[in-house]
């Protein structure tokens, strides 16, 4: 497993607002990580392939390069089984129930991933909080130059649910927008429903199911309306083989329609 840097922040055009946030597209994780997990290689190789949103990373890179103007990129570069940077790290994250909060301590499957408080503070030090730390200071560099923050996460879920979802019993659309109700304005949704509808259809498009809400980081959460936010989550079918599997030809249409969604966002 890699001992990389945890992220990637790529820029883009000096004035663009966007920034593309791909937190659970890597499957590495840093040997000492790695020593803390209880599964065999063969099972955490198993359960990389479910809990990876594999190939998002190339989708946000072919939508940059397709946009008109670039927008930034922040990429993790390591696996959400080392922290996931998008939970509340603390007794709001709703996750907890089936252990999946900020450290995980259980699988996609709800079998064991590690004990429940090993290292947990170490991991939230190490990774958790340099991670917000550099997100708040992206969001901060957008707002200083363009007076706005356009944050889009790009993420995929399986086409059937998992055992670990708290909301999977409900519609599993090509596409899934997640918004929220202070951060999410309604010209966004709109703009995204264009871009992605012309590729899977209008009736291919979900909001906030099977996942709902997006991410802003917690300087901005709820309090500055100058950072919007939106989540793209798209079925896995739709672009690759399933679970872990290599992209198929879907991804090039998804790009494109990620690129217009960052074209339509930077003309606004």
């Amino acid at each position: 497993m890699s001992d990389q840097r945890p992220f990637t922040i790529v820029p883009g055009a000096a004035g663009s607002p966007v920034l593309l946030h791909v937190p659970h597209g890597s499957r590495a994780i840093p040997r000492q990580v790695r020593e803390g997990i209880t599964l065999d290689d063969a099972a955490l190789e198993r359960e990389l392939d479910h809990i990876t949103d594999s190939h998002t990373a190339e989708l946000a890179a072919a939508a940059t390069a397709l946009a008109p103007s670039a927008p930034w990129r922040f990429v993790n570069n390591l696996s959400r089984l080392v922290v996931d940077p998008e939970r509340f790290p603390d007794e709001r994250e709703e996750m907890l129930a089936v252990g999946m909060g900020a450290v995980y301590t259980r699988t996609t499957h709800r079998a064991p991933l590690r004990s429940q408080e090993t290292a947990r503070a170490a991991l939230l030090e190490a990774y958790f909080h340099p991670y917000a730390a550099a997100m708040t200071a992206a969001v901060e560099s957008r707002l200083a130059a363009a007076g706005r923050a356009v944050i889009i996460d790009v993420h995929s879920y399986p086409t059937l649910p998992l055992p670990y979802e708290l909301h999977g019993a409900g519609p599993r659309p090509p596409v899934c927008l997640g918004t929220d109700p202070f951060h999410t304005p309604p010209e966004l949704v709109a703009a995204a429903e264009a871009a992605f509808g012309s590729r899977v259809g209008h009736d291919g498009l979900g909001h906030d199911t099977p996942f709902a809400g997006t991410y802003v980081p917690l300087r901005h959460y709820g309090t500055d309306r100058r950072v919007t936010a939106l989540m793209i989550e798209i079925r896995r079918d739709t672009y690759m083989s399933e679970p872990g599997g290599p992209a198929g030809p879907g991804l090039t249409a998804l790009a494109g329609a990620l690129a217009e969604l960052v074209a339509a966002v930077d003309a606004g």
